[in-house]
């Protein structure tokens, strides 16, 4: 299942890449979240290869997966992929700049499901696409919100 949605933000090109490619910021914001992260002490830290071993509460039980970055592109885009026990797929974060002072975010989301339970899931979640997509593009838009404040709390 594929899922993309795009935002435009009031920050500059630089700045908007500059957080989302912020490895540190995101884990501190997942582990608030009740997120559980671990990092492999054999791998990069902020760049092509970073791996996060990742545990995230979801629908009653604990589910584990591997982030890993695979590809940065300077104000451009980044390539995440991630494999669980039961899934599979990519996040690509791509970065357009509007004008001087505006730029683009469009993030793409698609997943694979490696069982059967999976595939069940997300045939459901096919079926309800358009509340998914609705609440993956109202995530978009906040997370563009809290870029715009940040970037209006630096420049003030």
């Amino acid at each position: 299942m594929k899922l993309t949605a795009k935002t435009d933000l009031e920050a500059p090109l630089f700045f908007l890449y500059a957080c989302i490619a912020d490895t540190d910021y995101w884990e501190r914001e997942a582990v608030r979240r009740g997120v559980a992260i671990e990092r492999p002490a054999d791998v990069p830290l902020k760049r092509t290869g970073a791996v996060w071993l990742v545990q995230v509460p979801f629908r009653g039980r604990l589910r584990k997966f591997q982030l890993r970055i695979d590809s940065m592109v300077q104000d451009q885009s980044m390539t995440f992929s991630f494999e669980g026990q039961s899934m599979t797929g990519t996040a690509q974060l791509e970065t357009k700049a509007l004008s001087a002072r505006r730029s683009r975010l469009r993030v793409t989301v698609e997943v694979k499901p490696k069982t059967l339970t999976a595939r069940l899931f997300l045939n459901t979640l096919r079926l309800a696409r358009r509340p998914a997509e609705a609440r993956f593009e109202k995530r978009l838009g906040q997370l563009a919100a809290r870029i715009e404040d940040r970037y209006a709390r630096e420049k003030a």
